[in-house]
């Protein structure tokens, strides 16, 4: 007899090599946009691996080489070399730490801040160049999408926006515009199956929430927020009433561009000012338990988990849970 499941078994296989190539083209792409392919790297005597090295050096408290190693995942004979060299140049000194004599902190010398100084220039140059040739709005979108590839393969999010890029980029809070809450149910969709893979009906819970919002809402005691950045929708969140004494949260979406910014905890902070405002005597709220940064807001916040159940929603296991906080 045939099998059944070979023709859906080779498309989940030429989907995965579809997903592989389109990968492993951006790799290709992206070494080639920022020259890591060239025998030297930003027009210098040092190659990538080495002007790495320096740089961990150079942006460190006197890290150990162990330190070095593990920020780049190098290999340790590799490394030991490199510093060798950058030792007998006079670029870096070595000091035995205090704690552990085995260990010594590498720092660099004024003849290697000096030779780090217009490698630093350069990548500054380099990328300010490359964002230059885009609109700010597109700015905002690549730095997003860096964001969103850097969380999702294991690093920082707050590393992916370095910290004076990340001053440099401001939200402002503001009051629903026509088209924000078809914005609002489209994101939300978006990002969670992206994010978690949840699908149908998901986005018909998000688009009843928001259309018994809009129909029914009592602007004296509901509220809903819309975070814009650089004129682009990056986050919301409603503060709808579930009685008399009782506010919940609901629909709490913090883009990927505007992540590290704190943003979820001051959409979580403005329901909470406005429900003491409008004399509720409790916020609750339903979120899950894979949903751990807006978990933790929350716990921050002063919520307490008050319960929890296993279920299957969305296509997916998942742990409901139920939070509430006094006001």
């Amino acid at each position: 007899m045939p099998d059944r499941d070979q023709p859906r078994r080779e498309g989940a296989t030429d989907c995965a090599k579809d997903r592989i190539a389109t990968v492993r083209g951006f790799n290709r792409f992206y070494t080639r946009q920022i020259g890591v392919l060239r025998k030297t790297f930003l027009d210098s005597p040092y190659s990538l691996g080495e002007a790495r090295v320096l740089y961990e050096i150079a942006s460190r408290d006197a890290p150990t080489a162990s330190e070095v190693g593990r920020a780049l995942d190098l290999d340790a004979g590799y490394l030991s070399r490199v510093l060798r060299n950058f030792e007998k140049r006079g670029l870096i000194r070595r000091t035995t730490s205090t704690g552990d004599a085995r260990q010594s902190h590498l720092t660099l010398t004024p003849r290697g801040r000096k030779d780090f100084a217009p490698l630093e220039r350069k990548s500054q140059s380099d990328t300010g160049a490359m964002l230059g040739r885009l609109s700010p709005q597109d700015q905002l979108r690549l730095i997003g999408a860096m964001t969103t590839i850097q969380t999702l393969l294991g690093g920082d999010a707050e590393a992916a926006a370095p910290k004076a890029a990340a001053a440099e980029r401001r939200y402002s809070l503001r009051a629903p515009r026509p088209g924000d809450f078809g914005w609002l149910v489209k994101r939300h969709a978006e990002l969670y199956v992206q994010e978690y893979g949840w699908t149908e009906p998901f986005e018909g819970v998000c688009a009843q929430i928001v259309a018994d919002f809009a129909n029914k809402r009592d602007p004296r005691r509901e509220r809903c927020w819309i975070a814009e950045m650089g004129g682009e929708n990056v986050g919301c969140v409603f503060l709808a009433a579930d009685s008399d004494t009782v506010a919940r949260i609901r629909l709490l979406l913090v883009d990927p561009k505007a992540r590290g910014l704190g943003l979820g905890a001051r959409l979580v902070e403005e329901c909470i000012g406005f429900a003491r405002g409008a004399g509720y005597k409790k916020i609750t709220l339903w979120t899950h338990s894979v949903l751990t940064a807006a978990r933790h807001i929350y716990q921050k916040a002063g919520f307490t988990l008050t319960r929890s159940e296993e279920r299957v929603s969305w296509s997916k296991p998942v742990v409901s849970e139920h939070w509430d906080l006094e006001l």
